[in-house]
């Protein structure tokens, strides 16, 4: 497998053929870093970065900037410690520039993660940084692995960090999820566990964070797709209906499968046809007539008032969405 390491003289990037933990994917990832950190930060890696933790004050006001992300984050987070925290991992949850808005810690190793800045207040961005696991995520807008060797910075090459993103309900990146220990297992045992508990605690903060902006709306969650389409999984396709079945909101996922940007306002009907041509609305059609459905217990008439067409409209939408003839 590729993977990436040191060179003999100890500062700069290669790419060789070595024995990896990381899917090509992530080694792909890790390249683009190092390339970042060489040419565009000119980062010594034989630096110390890791300035001082941001004062009290300065903390309470990135965190006031998070706004909701942490308050539907804390269950979480608290979820997420109680799978990894016996591995000896620290759980950290970073806003979009990188700072650690919060922690999650066994007390065994809280000296440790502070001394490693595995604490609330630190910057991981990449440009000061380089690569690391929260650094890298928000860069890329991708989740990331870091184990040991493959960060930057020498300094760091005994930390694992893994790290997936997080949305907020507007589908824009709010932050970066991250687990990190600074006694990882070398062999990277653990990393699958971490990586797949981190990205559905992330999911699961995006959905918090979309139900309580759309209370009161229909939420209709669309087929998961398969990987290539929905990227590293870590943001769930839902959408928003109001009360005449307008698409309100969708997350990051249904954005990017419908081809819409993350922030934009949404103010289109489904059900008019006009989207139908393309693959992300068909499929969010589907959905919803799928959800209109069920809550009609099958009875097609009664989706069809909910939905606010004909009962022959409907039933043509049925056999288009069937692979049958143009809705």
């Amino acid at each position: 497998m590729i993977s990436i390491h040191r060179d003999s003289a100890g500062g700069h990037p290669a790419i060789g053929r070595t024995m990896g933990m990381a899917p090509a994917t992530g080694q792909t990832i890790l390249a683009a870093s190092w390339r970042r950190c060489m040419g565009d930060y000119a980062l010594d890696p034989s630096g110390w970065g890791q300035p001082d933790l941001l004062s009290c004050v300065e903390l309470r006001q990135s965190c006031d900037k998070a706004g909701p992300l942490l308050r539907f984050a804390d269950p979480e987070l608290d979820r997420l410690h109680a799978v990894v925290g016996s591995l000896d991992y620290a759980v950290l949850l970073a806003d979009s520039t990188g700072i650690v808005l919060t922690r999650r810690t066994a007390q065994t190793v809280e000296r440790g993660c502070r001394r490693w800045h595995l604490w609330p207040g630190a910057s991981w961005n990449e440009r000061d940084e380089g690569t690391n696991g929260i650094g890298t995520c928000l860069a890329e807008g991708r989740a990331v692995t870091v184990h040991m060797n493959q960060h930057w910075r020498v300094n760091l090459r005994y930390l694992t960090c893994s790290a997936v993103p997080v949305y907020d309900a507007l589908g824009r990146l709010a932050g970066a999820l991250d687990a990190s220990s600074f006694r990882p297992d070398p062999d990277g045992r653990e990393v699958a566990l971490i990586r797949i508990a981190i990205t559905e605690a992330a999911r699961r903060i995006e959905a918090r964070c979309f139900t309580d902006l759309y209370r009161g709306q229909m939420i209709v969650r669309m087929g998961e797709g398969d990987e290539g389409e929905e990227g590293d999984g870590s943001s769930a396709p839902m959408l928003a209906l109001d009360s005449d079945r307008r698409v309100v909101g969708a997350t990051q996922a249904a954005r990017r499968r419908m081809g819409l940007a993350p922030g934009d306002d949404l103010q289109f009907c489904l059900m008019d046809g006009a989207m139908s041509g393309v693959s992300g609305f068909r499929e969010a059609e589907k959905a919803v007539v799928d959800a209109a459905l069920a809550s009609a217990r099958g009875n097609v008439s009664a989706a069809a008032r909910q939905l606010g067409i004909s009962r022959s409209t409907l039933h043509r939408k049925i056999r288009a969405l069937s692979g049958g003839e143009d809705a």
